[in-house]
């Protein structure tokens, strides 16, 4: 336990530090050695890729579109529900984002417009691992839908001589999806980035990754023009602020459900009292004893604290510094709290509200800034999936009437043919 105030600047801000971001050289050189050959050698690169990395014996790209239409069938009932029902309250809740155009005459004769256009082609990316992912799909693919996308594709790995899971090919048929790709890594983000024969070029990948993707995403951003990833990506990240009246079993099940996420996780508890503190730590304990990623999860809480504070406002203060990729307020009248929070991802409130909520179907979006980032970026919404644009007409009047600005701001930064281009207009009324 660290108490807050006991602390130096320092060590405030040390206790606060994230857990460091694999970003070797060697993870540059290979992942651009990936893109190279990628560049060079296209689909074969890919089935390369898969028979290296994912251990595929008879490797595929494109996934037929039968075993997409057939896939309902092959899920449990119970879990073709669950994906039912996460589809339409993520699909409710993005679908209140849909932008409108604005109009306004700024001066007479002169109107501006603010338009929005859905980005024409995506690229989510799901990754793979020890079991599938449903509902990366859907938190992703229902923007893409909603947004019009001309072009979805989707890509994830499968391992060995697996088939791809069906609860990933039927969230992908709900949204509409028909372009799925059986490829992972940091080479299908460069096919995505590129084209290859089976892989449609995107503008825009979305979706978290390993240190590969993540490097991958990062360098084709830079070198591919008209492409763009979604936000910088690190570690998942929890903060719970709790009081005197908390429930340490429901403190210590949230930060362990965010702890089993990979070894390089943070947790943090913020809480006003040592006795919850206290209680917390024996239920982690206790909880721990019966998951099955318990390894992980010990793992992740060596790289987290429980702090100590004198009050809520401090403890709201602490999160501000921090930045929380989620924050839950396990606090009395919880609600009355949320005007205090700054800089957090996505925000639960009350005690009945865990984070595996709005992982899988409150209807929020699970893609969320980390690593300190939600000081600067926002939880993934329908908006990330257009671009707007501006559009402006002006009349003859008009422009007579705006010459009064223009000319002497040109003539003030020694534009003479911004001037001009103003003057012959004027000069033909």
């Amino acid at each position: 336990m660290f108490k807050w105030n006991k602390g130096s600047q320092s060590e405030q801000a040390a206790i606060l530090e994230r857990p460091a971001v694999t970003a070797s050289e060697l993870i540059e050189k290979q992942t651009q050695a990936i893109i190279d050959d990628v560049i060079t050698n296209g689909d074969n690169a890919l089935l390369e890729f898969a028979k290296k990395f994912d251990k595929r014996e008879q490797p595929r790209l494109r996934v037929p579109s039968e075993e997409i239409m057939q896939s309902e069938g092959l899920l449990e009932p119970s879990l073709k529900q669950a994906i039912d029902l996460a589809y339409s309250n993520i699909k409710a809740f993005h679908q209140q984002q849909q932008p409108v155009s604005k109009k306004i005459e700024t001066a007479p004769g002169v109107v501006c417009e603010l338009k929005f256009e859905a980005i024409n082609a995506i690229g989510l990316y799901v990754p793979g691992g020890s079991a599938p992912l449903p509902s990366s799909v859907l938190m992703q693919g229902v923007c893409a839908q909603l947004s019009g996308a001309t072009t979805v594709v989707l890509a994830t790995p499968v391992n060995g001589n697996e088939r791809i899971h069906p609860a990933i090919l039927y969230a992908a048929k709900l949204c509409g999806i028909t372009t799925i790709v059986e490829s992972g890594g940091a080479g299908v983000i460069a096919a995505m980035a590129y084209g290859t024969e089976s892989v449609p070029k995107v503008n825009k990948v979305f979706g978290p990754g390993n240190s590969y993707v993540t490097m991958a995403k990062q360098l084709l951003s830079h070198s591919v023009p008209g492409f763009a990833i979604d936000m910088p990506a690190g570690p998942s990240e929890v903060m719970v602020i709790a009081d005197e009246r908390a429930n340490p079993a429901f403190i210590a099940a949230d930060l362990l459900s965010q702890a089993e996420h990979g070894r390089d996780s943070q947790v943090l508890l913020v809480c006003n009292s040592e006795e919850i503190i206290a209680l917390t730590q024996e239920q982690i304990e206790l909880q721990l004893e019966s998951l099955s990623r318990a390894d992980i999860a010990r793992a992740a809480l060596e790289n987290s604290a429980l702090i100590l504070v004198d009050d809520m406002v401090q403890a709201f203060d602490v999160s501000t510094k921090y930045g929380p990729e989620h924050l839950i307020l396990q606090i009395d009248q919880a609600d009355q709290y949320v005007g205090l929070v700054k800089n957090a991802g996505s925000v639960f409130v009350g005690d009945y509200t865990p984070e595996s909520a709005g992982d899988y179907a409150s209807g929020t979006n699970h893609v969320l800034p980390t690593y300190g980032y939600s000081k600067v970026y926002s939880s993934l919404n329908l908006m990330d999936f257009y671009r707007t644009y501006t559009v402006q007409s002006i009349t003859p009047s008009g422009l007579e009437n705006l010459s009064k600005a223009i000319l002497p701001l040109a003539d003030a930064e020694g534009l003479d043919a911004h001037a001009n281009a103003v003057k012959v207009r004027l000069e033909n009324l």
